[in-house]
């Protein structure tokens, strides 16, 4: 008779369970120990952020006592306000001085101005003028027309001045000429003090001051009170 002790294959299945179940407790206890960690960084964390928005909160107030302990607060803000908008009105201002040598560049040699006005709100400009023709005062409006311009930023032509009309026109049968007036839009970039090198290319259909190289002559001579 053969026999067997099969205690010893019993006794290492216990130790195995037994392993297994200490590693599985270990296991168990270190994701737990690693959660609450976890959960401790971010309550931490939550505080911190809390304390951190508190200290934020009373500097403000702190800060906001001083200035309203500051005498004359006010005045002082609404100066830097105007010193701001003084910056901005300062950014927007036309370069009106360049409307001389605009005129003196499009006016026709034969033709004596009177008076020029520009008006920068309506982006106009009214003329009066002399002309020894009729023909030479329609010169003068196709000139205006045609006229384009350039600039340091814009390279590619564009019309200066758009919807020219020419208004009244009478003759003047003292001097055999005639009298005229004209209106005409213009883009607001020729005088605007962003803008740099602006140069008008103007259409070679007419002599012009500017290439006679007379600007004392585009306005006729003021009288004064005396007549003189």
């Amino acid at each position: 008779m053969i026999q067997l002790n099969l205690l010893p294959a019993i006794k290492l299945e216990y130790v195995k369970a037994r392993r297994n179940k200490r590693l599985a407790l270990l296991g168990a206890t270190i994701v737990a120990g690693t959660s609450l960690l976890v959960l401790v960084l971010l309550f931490a964390g939550v505080q911190l952020e809390a304390k951190h928005s508190r200290d934020l909160s009373k500097d403000i107030k702190t800060e906001s006592q001083k200035l309203q302990d500051v005498q004359d607060i006010s005045s002082i803000l609404t100066i830097q306000n105007q010193l701001v908008n003084l910056q901005t009105l300062h950014a927007s201002k036309p370069e009106a001085n360049r409307i001389a040598e605009y005129l003196r560049q499009t006016t026709p040699a034969e033709v004596v101005l009177s008076k020029a006005e520009v008006d920068f709100e309506a982006g106009t400009i009214s003329l009066e003028g002399e002309s020894p023709s009729v023909a030479i005062a329609n010169a003068h409006v196709d000139t205006l027309k045609f006229t384009m311009y350039t600039t340091k930023s814009v390279t590619e032509q564009k019309n200066a001045f758009t919807e020219v009309v020419l208004g009244t026109v009478a003759p003047n049968s003292q001097e055999s000429k005639v009298t005229y007036d004209l209106t005409f839009k213009f883009d607001p970039a020729i005088f605007s003090n962003q803008e740099e090198d602006i140069k008008l290319v103007v259409p070679n259909k007419i002599t012009t001051r500017s290439q006679l190289d007379r600007p004392d002559a585009v306005f006729s001579p003021q009288e004064d009170s005396n007549g003189n």
